[in-house]
C-alpha cells in the first residue's frame, strides 16, 4: 500500500524549496557558530598549522597551497587569532557550498525538490559537518570543485530562451580551477573530467559547438593562475613540494615500492561509508549505476529511469562521481589513501543521492518503504546532533572519538606556567617540539603565542617548519622542549644544543577536567647556536 504521506512530503518540499534550503542552511550555520565560539574542540594539528602559516605569507606551502593560509590570514584578521577566527572560513565556506548546490540543482537544473534533498544529504552528511567546523583544505576546494561542475553544465546547455550562455561559464571555469588548484593540487583532475564529460556528451552529438577551444582556453588560463605560484615557489625549494605529493600518492619512497596490497583497503572503505552514512552511500552507487546507464547505454535501447535527469546531467554527474571515487580505490590497493582524498566525489554524489530519494519519493512509496527512509533522514539528523552537542552528554572519554583531539589549550598554558616558573627570565624561553603537531598547536595555545621550533634529527618526514630552520636568533636563551607521551626519551642531539638539559617531566593534559593525553618535557638551559637537519630523503 502507498504511503500518502511521502506524496504530501513531497508536495511541501516543491511549494516551499526556498524556505526549506534556508533552513538547511541557517540552521547548521548557527550550529556551527555556537560550537566553535563555545570552545567545544581545540584546533585539529592541521588547522593550528595553517594558522602558523599566515605568520609567514608564501606563494605555496611545503604540503599544501596558499589559499588555506590567505583564508586563515584574512579571517583572523577580523575576528582575532582565536579558534573562532581560524575556523570562520570553515564555517562560512559550509554555508556558500549547499547555496551552490541549491543555485546549481534547483535554479540551473530547475529541479527544486531534487536541489532541496540535494542540500538535506549534504546537510546530514558526517563529512560535510566536519568541513563546517575543521578549517582545513578541502572546504575551500570543496566550493571551487562545485563551481567547475556548475560552469561545465551552463557551457554545454542553454539559456532560457535557448541561446548560448556565452563565455562566461568558461570565465568560471578558469577562476574556479585555478583558485582550487591553490587550494589542493587534486584540483588539476577537473581537466581530464572536464573532458570526459565533452568525450561523454560528444558521443550522443549533445554537445555544442566550440566547446573544445573555448574549454582548453580555460583550462590553460586557471593551470596558469593556480600552478604558477605553486612552481614559482619549488624551483626556489628544490621542488620539495611536488616530492612531497609524490611520495604521499605511494609514486614515490616505501609506499611506492609494493604494487599491490589489501591491507589498507578495509579501513579506506570503511572511512568512506562513514562520511556518507551507509543509507546514503548505497543510494549513491545506484543513482549512479542508472545516470551510467543513461549515458553510455545505446540511444535506442531500453529507457532507464534516472528519476528525470537530462543526458547533461546524467553525464555530469556520472563524471564528477565514478572516476574519483573507482581511482581511490583501486589505489587503495597499492599505498595508503587517506580517508579525504575522495572528498570530493561527495559533491555529486549528494546530487545522485538526491535523485534515488527523489524517485522513490515520486515512485509512490509503500508505508513501509517510507518509514524506513524516515528512519534514515532521523538518524542521520541524529548523528548531525551527536557531533555538534557530544560535549553535553556524559559520554564516558573512553569511547568519545572526539576527546582525543582535545587538551592542547591546557598544554599551551602549562607550558607557560613551566616557562614562567622554573626560568630565570620567562622572556628568554623559546618553545619546540620534535613533530610538526605539537609544534603547531604550541605555537597558537601558548599564551602570547609564541614562534615555535620543530627539532629534525630522526629521519622523520620534512615539515614546513624545517624549511623555516631553528632559533637563529635566540643564542644563550633557555627552551622547552614538548614529546609525545610514548616518547620519554630524549633526543641525544639536545644535550649537544644546550649546555644543560633537565627531564623528562610527565604532565597529563585536559580539557575541562577530563584528562586527555600524556605529554614529557624538557628543561633546556643556555642554546648554544647548533639546530640539527637530518635530510634523509623522506618528503
Amino acid at each position: 500500500m502507498h504511503s500518502t504521506n511521502a506524496q504530501t512530503f513531497y508536495e511541501t518540499l516543491r511549494e516551499h524549496a526556498s524556505r526549506w534550503v534556508c533552513l538547511l542552511i541557517l540552521a547548521p550555520l548557527v550550529l556551527r557558530l555556537w560550537f566553535v565560539a563555545t570552545g567545544q574542540l581545540n584546533l585539529v594539528q592541521d588547522e593550528a598549522q595553517y594558522w602558523d602559516w599566515t605568520r609567514h605569507l608564501q606563494l605555496t606551502y611545503y604540503s599544501k597551497g596558499p589559499l588555506i593560509a590567505w583564508i586563515i590570514w584574512a579571517c583572523t584578521a577580523v575576528f582575532g587569532n582565536t579558534e573562532l577566527g581560524v575556523r570562520m572560513g570553515s564555517i562560512l565556506g559550509a554555508a556558500v557550498f549547499p547555496a551552490l548546490l541549491w543555485l546549481l540543482v534547483g535554479r540551473l537544473w530547475k529541479r527544486p525538490v531534487l536541489g532541496v534533498l540535494a542540500v538535506f544529504i549534504a546537510a546530514v552528511s558526517p563529512l560535510f559537518q566536519a568541513l563546517g567546523i575543521l578549517m582545513t583544505t578541502d572546504n575551500p576546494f570543496v566550493i571551487c570543485w562545485t563551481l567547475s561542475m556548475l560552469a561545465l553544465y551552463a557551457a554545454t546547455t542553454p539559456d532560457e530562451s535557448g541561446r548560448d550562455r556565452g563565455l562566461w561559464p568558461y570565465v568560471l571555469l578558469a577562476l574556479a580551477y585555478g583558485v582550487g588548484i591553490l587550494a589542493k593540487y587534486t584540483m588539476l583532475g577537473v581537466a581530464g573530467l572536464a573532458v570526459a564529460y565533452g568525450l561523454v556528451l560528444s558521443r550522443r552529438n549533445a554537445l555544442p559547438a566550440g566547446y573544445w577551444p573555448k574549454l582548453f582556453i580555460a583550462l590553460f588560463v586557471g593551470a596558469v593562475l593556480g600552478f604558477l605560484p605553486t612552481l614559482i615557489w619549488n624551483m626556489q625549494n628544490d621542488f620539495v613540494g611536488y616530492k612531497h605529493v609524490l611520495h604521499l600518492i605511494g609514486v614515490q619512497g616505501e609506499g611506492g615500492k609494493k604494487l599491490f596490497r589489501i591491507s589498507r583497503v578495509p579501513e579506506y572503505v570503511g572511512a568512506q561509508l562513514g562520511f556518507a552514512l551507509p543509507w546514503w552511500f548505497w543510494f549513491m552507487l545506484v543513482a549512479g549505476w542508472r545516470a551510467a546507464l543513461r549515458c553510455f547505454r545505446p540511444a535506442n535501447g531500453h529507457a532507464v529511469d534516472t528519476g528525470s535527469l537530462s543526458l547533461q546531467q546524467s553525464a555530469l554527474l556520472v563524471v564528477f562521481f565514478w572516476p574519483m571515487t573507482l581511482f581511490f580505490l583501486a589505489w587503495s590497493f597499492h599505498t595508503k589513501v587517506l580517508a579525504n582524498w575522495n572528498t570530493v566525489s561527495y559533491v555529486a554524489g549528494a546530487i545522485l543521492c538526491a535523485t534515488e530519494v527523489e524517485r522513490l519519493l515520486r515512485s509512490g512509496l509503500t508505508r513501509r518503504g517510507w518509514a524506513w527512509l524516515k528512519a534514515g533522514a532521523w538518524a542521520s539528523v541524529g548523528l548531525m546532533l551527536l557531533l555538534h552537542l557530544h560535549q553535553l552528554l556524559p559520554i564516558p572519554p573512553s569511547i568519545n572519538p572526539a576527546h582525543r583531539l582535545k587538551g592542547w589549550d591546557d598544554l599551551g598554558r602549562h607550558m607557560r606556567t613551566v616557562a614562567d616558573t622554573r626560568f630565570p627570565d620567562p622572556s628568554r624561553v623559546f618553545f619546540m617540539s620534535d613533530v610538526y603537531d605539537i609544534t603547531a598547536e604550541l605555537a597558537f595555545y601558548v599564551p602570547g603565542q609564541p614562534q615555535a621550533y620543530c627539532l629534525w634529527w630522526d629521519g622523520r618526514r620534512m615539515n614546513q617548519y624545517d624549511l623555516w630552520g631553528g632559533p637563529k636568533d635566540k643564542i644563550g636563551w633557555d627552551a622547552v622542549l614538548v614529546l609525545r607521551g610514548d616518547a620519554p626519551g630524549v633526543p641525544p642531539v639536545v644535550t649537544e644544543m644546550f649546555e644543560r638539559v633537565a627531564g623528562p617531566y610527565r604532565h597529563v593534559a585536559s580539557f575541562r577536567g577530563e584528562p586527555v593525553r600524556p605529554f614529557y618535557y624538557y628543561l633546556c638551559t643556555g642554546y648554544k647556536g647548533l639546530w640539527p637537519r637530518q635530510d634523509t630523503g623522506a618528503f
